[in-house]
């Protein structure tokens, strides 16, 4: 009987891999593998987005072996579809297929990749619907397709599977499962051919880094883009705008930014995209005032034009036969409609010294964005733009800026894979704080980035845990579109909002750094716990064990962490949430010191703290160098220079590359940057001995005195 069950069996397999589709196989960088079956259509998420690997990152992360047994690896084509499988082991956990709110472990998931807002559930409907995953083996896949993807990770068992799970009998077996385990990651994709790409690691964080390097790399904002920002209520006027910007001076809370929201249009949902005269009756003079007092607005629209609008008529033909509340939808694919979209936004904008944009509603609800039933003039169909719509927005925008040789930093509803270099920050409607900080977890295997930002709260206590979080985040802001909100809106609180605040300034040089290796390396500034070396192998002991009949596809590294995460290379945050004054953290294996304080907090632990309503919890690794500047009220504009504090904490010798630039123009592009390596260690009498490499002749030097701050007491 086994005889002939083997036999089977092997038939079986044989059957399927005869059966199979051809995969052919290119490598394409190091360490990254293109895998071409069929007829992959010629509109796919890299062609929307235009992105170019930075080859010269990829080179220095170096060759590597192709990381999965890639016979395993198996395409096949019928009814029109692309089946593509990818192997799995037993004790492998998945992260990423998108910007999820509520999970990070995606093992054992069924997920539809589609465009959408995020509905109260991870199902694959997101802003960001990214079809990449990470595995906890060091590695990750791709899969280059403008489609709605059905993901099968680790859900299904096939009948041939060289590893299936013993069938048991429910009536008497108590280790029974209803979600057996599965040895393969399936996708269908509703094409007759597709590509994809499988990154190498050996680590998870490497495979994440060749991801985004293959992307262009990470955006580097404007220096101002990490100062702190403030939008305000929609219907403000000029004269508000310049109010609220002189009680944040009065008051000596910073800001480098103002957001104006859909007001200062004449028509909005759908958009005319011109000022309107009476809420602005002088724009650009208005701009130029903002600019003088050090203020950059950056202003809210939506792409769907109002029959009102000066370039209505031009654009019509342009268009897709369905509208968005009334609104033209412009098809993005065609040089055409990119000409008159982002030519008026240009002339009317840009030009007069606007800094930036926040493009909101390209991601859904269905019911009311365009259907999938619309057809656009180029060709492409209404799936396909629906999953690039926010991709597209963020590539001809930032083309405007780029041929002004000035950086721009913003927000956007919806993005996708190959996007990763676009200076665009996500954002949403939905409003739980947990869930916020999953978000930011998640953001760093999707290659985007994503503020929890603070609206409103129901209490001052509340109201600060927001804004501590958003002090730790890509983008420092407070959304008043609706509320007004400010952030001394909460008195009791308004002292700790205002040092938080003052705190984000300070850190700038070490958050323009971490964007900086974002963008020459492809390490993401915000990042779960899951990419961090040591991170389970410190805590194991310290974890209840997990029945595998239970959940058979349980990480071996650890349980699911969601509240907790990387910030840069050396920092650890682990954010405070209304009504719970005590959490705990997980502190990965090696020695870690409290951020504020320089005491050691732990090694490989975990650890229970009521940090009081002042602080949020933040550790650094051992060895870790921090460097910090002044508390500013605006960040340093290009030619300023200011004085560094290097903070230095823990015992061991530390390292850290200092990143330098004019913080405002393309310039680093064609050289103009550079990474100032600092050393510090303790010599035998405790005594620091620190060195910091001299700036480059010829290179931005920012800096004016430098100084060291040993955080650790011996």
């Amino acid at each position: 009987m086994f005889k002939k069950l083997v036999i089977y069996t092997a038939f079986l397999l044989t059957y399927m891999y005869l059966n199979a589709q051809e995969i052919k196989w290119e490598p394409v960088a190091p360490g990254i593998w293109k895998g071409t079956v069929g007829r992959p259509e010629n509109y796919n998420l890299l062609t929307a987005s235009a992105a170019k690997p930075y080859l010269e990152g990829l080179n220095k992360l170096g060759d590597a072996v192709f990381p999965m047994p890639q016979r395993e690896v198996v395409a096949q084509l019928r009814d029109g579809k692309t089946y593509l499988r990818f192997p799995l082991k037993q004790k492998e956990q998945l992260y990423g297929f998108g910007l999820n709110f509520q999970t990070v472990h995606q093992r054992g998931k069924i997920l539809e990749l589609h465009a959408d807002h995020f509905g109260g559930k991870d199902n694959g409907r997101t802003h960001a619907p990214t079809p990449f995953y990470v595995s906890s083996e060091g590695y990750g896949v791709f899969i280059n397709s403008a489609r709605y993807l059905k993901i099968f990770a680790g859900s299904a068992v096939r009948r041939d599977s060289e590893n299936a799970p013993v069938a048991k009998d429910r009536n008497t077996d108590k280790t029974w499962s209803s979600r057996p385990y599965s040895d393969a990651v399936e996708v269908l994709v509703p094409a007759e051919g597709v590509e994809f790409y499988v990154f190498a690691g050996p680590t998870s964080l490497n495979a994440v880094s060749r991801y985004n390097l293959f992307n262009g790399g990470g955006p580097l904002p404007p220096r101002w883009g990490l100062g702190f920002t403030q939008r305000v209520k929609t219907l403000y006027t000029a004269a508000d705008v310049e109010k609220e910007t002189k009680a944040f001076e009065d008051k000596g809370f910073p800001l480098d930014y103002i957001g104006l929201e859909p007001g200062w249009q004449s028509k909005a949902y759908p958009c005319s995209f011109e000022w309107d005269k009476s809420r602005y009756p002088d724009p650009s003079g208005f701009v130029a005032d903002m600019l003088k007092k050090g203020i950059r607005l950056n202003l809210w629209t939506n792409p769907y034009v109002s029959p009102e609008s000066p370039i209505f008529k031009a654009i019509k033909p342009f268009t897709g036969d369905h509208t968005v509340w009334l609104g033209a939808v412009p098809d993005l694919t065609m040089p055409e409609a990119q000409k008159i979209l982002f030519g008026q936004l240009k002339k009317s904008q840009v030009d007069i010294g606007i800094s930036g944009y926040k493009f909101d509603e390209v991601d859904g609800y269905d019911h009311y964005l365009w259907p999938d039933v619309t057809t656009f003039p180029s060709g492409h169909s209404a799936e396909q733009l629906r999953q690039t719509y926010g991709l597209l927005m963020q590539r001809y925008s930032m083309d405007m800026f780029h041929e002004k040789n000035q950086r721009t930093y913003g927000l956007v509803r919806g993005s996708n894979g190959g996007g990763t270099s676009f200076p665009y920050v996500i954002y949403n409607d939905y409003y739980n704080h947990e869930d916020f900080i999953t978000a930011l977890i998640n953001s760093g295997f999707t290659g985007v980035l994503w503020t929890p930002e603070a609206r409103a709260s129901k209490t001052a206590e509340e109201w600060l845990r927001r804004m501590q979080s958003v002090v730790f985040s890509p983008m420092a802001m407070i959304n008043a579109w609706s509320t007004g909100t400010k952030p001394w809106s909460y008195p009791e609180v308004e002292k700790q909002v205002k040092d938080m605040a003052l705190l984000r300034m300070q850190m700038m040089p070490y958050w323009y750094s971490e964007f900086a290796k974002y963008h020459f390396q492809g390490i993401p500034p915000f990042r779960a716990m899951n990419l961090e070396a040591g991170f389970a192998s410190g805590v194991e002991k310290e974890l209840k064990t997990t029945n595998l009949e239970e959940n058979p596809y349980v990480e071996a590294l650890g349980k699911e962490v969601k509240d907790q995460y990387m910030a840069g290379e050396y920092l650890l945050v682990a954010p405070m949430f209304a009504g719970k004054p005590t959490r705990t953290v997980i502190l990965p294996k090696g020695k870690w010191f409290d951020f504020y304080t320089g005491e050691f907090a732990g090694d490989g632990t975990v650890i229970t703290v009521t940090p009081g309503l002042d602080r949020i919890p933040v550790y650094v690794k051992d060895g870790g160098i921090v460097p910090m500047g002044p508390a500013l009220m605006h960040a340093p504009k290009s030619g300023d220079k200011i004085d560094l504090e290097i903070r230095y904490y823990g015992h061991k010798p530390g390292t850290y590359q200092l990143y330098d630039d004019d913080g405002e123009t393309f310039n680093y592009e064609k050289g103009a940057f550079s990474f100032r390596d600092i050393k510090v260690e303790r010599t035998k009498d405790g005594k620091l001995k620190t060195s910091i490499s001299a700036a480059q002749k010829g290179k931005p030097n920012t800096l004016n005195k430098i100084s060291f701050k040993a955080m650790t007491n011996l």
